[in-house]
């Protein structure tokens, strides 16, 4: 392998845990830092990987697949696979799964690769995590070598051939872990699912941006397929499954991931547009300027509708969807966000479905430690304080018509 592919990729002062933990407290060991656990597994999965993509081609190797393992290493909060090694320790998952929970969380920080990579270019965004995205990174590599327009055409369409590359690798990670021939089809079951739902929800997004649909009904939906169902509810489903979960216990995992998974996708749109760029890595506005069909947006322009206020209703339409909207355009965005009572109404929003999700946990038997750490963090996704928040009001309640279930994946739910 060459040094370009094979030690580029690499973090700098990364802790690393040994991929294969041993002794009897190897649960523990993992409990005490399941990123860098699972960090210990890329980085045995994607050296092996590198190596044959560099055997394949050593231009393709270093310029696409050394990226991919490099994106999938060092950024992200690896929120995905700590659901699934929660959900797994929660249902009382043992050591024998240790090793497949692991892998699973691999997976799942490479999907999620794949997810943002191409998300960036759909979004026309220029920067990821605070540092150029895999798109603008090549663009920029080859922009002295060939015009602007093609340095970006290329840049776009290696970043589409990177998120294929970063799918079919997860893919691969998830068919080559060793399970019993039941957990491997429900798994599998799983996996087919949320990929799927994945791409729905993104379609439902970019369709929203296009034709400005910003019904509330809708953007729940999109938020549901696109982050609740891929980034909480799955891998904690994932987790149950791994664990041999009963399906009172995992139907009880499912309902919170769902509540928390649509506060986390609310949290994230108010992120998007008050958030600070040091802790989001990425300029504010970005649902604004690309025209992103938000909860956030859709509730101001219904209250502004109900209201008959003219003047939020003419900056909404003025302003969404404008890629070179300026600093004082956005500004006035925020303001109608404030008068019109919409980020009041999506905060109070989170709070009660956090409050739900945690409810529907009540009734699960979980193990007393890992369960009460699981409830911290399905609090933290959400951007959601310690302290408990008020009950959830009837209309809360996330609708049968968000369930998605489908004929083979039923009995799980």
């Amino acid at each position: 392998m060459s040094p370009t592919a094979a030690q580029e990729h690499r973090p700098h002062g990364t802790r690393r845990h040994s991929a294969h933990p041993t002794g009897s407290d190897a649960l523990r060991a993992v409990d005490a830092d399941v990123p860098g656990a699972v960090r210990g597994v890329l980085a045995e999965l994607l050296a092996r990987r590198l190596t044959a993509a560099e055997a394949v081609d050593p231009l393709f190797a270093r310029d696409l697949a050394a990226r991919v393992a490099r994106f999938t290493e060092d950024g992200g909060k690896y929120s995905r696979s700590r659901l699934v090694w929660w959900g797994m320790r929660a249902c009382g998952g043992d050591r024998s799964v240790l090793r497949a929970t692991l892998r699973v969380g691999a997976a799942l920080e490479l999907i999620q690769t794949c997810a943002l990579v191409h998300d960036d270019v759909m979004d026309g965004a220029p920067v990821r995590r605070g540092r150029p995205s895999l798109h603008a990174e090549i663009a920029d590599r080859y922009a002295s070598e060939t015009s602007a327009p093609r340095a970006a055409r290329l840049g776009h369409a290696s970043a589409i051939l990177a998120g294929d590359l970063a799918l079919a690798w997860a893919d691969d990670v998830v068919a080559d872990t060793e399970l019993s021939r039941t957990t491997a089809r429900e798994v599998r079951d799983l996996w087919r699912a949320m990929r799927m739902e994945m791409v729905a929800g993104q379609y439902l997004d970019v369709h929203g941006e296009a034709t400005s649909a910003r019904s509330l009904s809708r953007a729940i939906r999109a938020a549901c397929l696109k982050s609740a169902l891929y980034s909480v509810e799955r891998p904690l489903a994932l987790g149950a499954a791994l664990a041999g979960a009963t399906p009172t216990t995992t139907r009880a995992l499912c309902s919170a991931g769902r509540c928390v998974g649509i506060a986390f996708q609310l949290r994230d749109d108010l992120l998007d547009v008050y958030g600070d760029p040091r802790d989001t890595g990425k300029p504010p506005g970005g649902d604004i300027r690309s025209g992103k069909p938000t909860y956030l947006a859709a509730v101001a322009q219904a209250r502004a509708e109900t209201a008959g206020d003219g003047h939020a209703l003419a900056v909404l339409r003025d302003t969404l969807g404008r890629a070179d909207l300026s600093d004082a355009e956005l500004a006035a965005v925020r303001e109608v966000f404030e008068v019109t009572g919409a980020r009041g109404t999506v905060e109070a929003k989170i709070d009660r479905l956090v409050a739900q999700g945690l409810r529907h946990l009540d009734g699960a038997l979980l193990a007393p430690h890992a369960g009460n750490t699981l409830r911290a963090l399905l609090r933290s996704a959400a951007g959601t304080p310690p302290p408990e928040t008020p009950d959830a009001a009837p209309d809360d309640v996330v609708p049968v018509s968000l369930s998605l279930t489908t004929p083979d994946e039923g009995a799980r739910r």
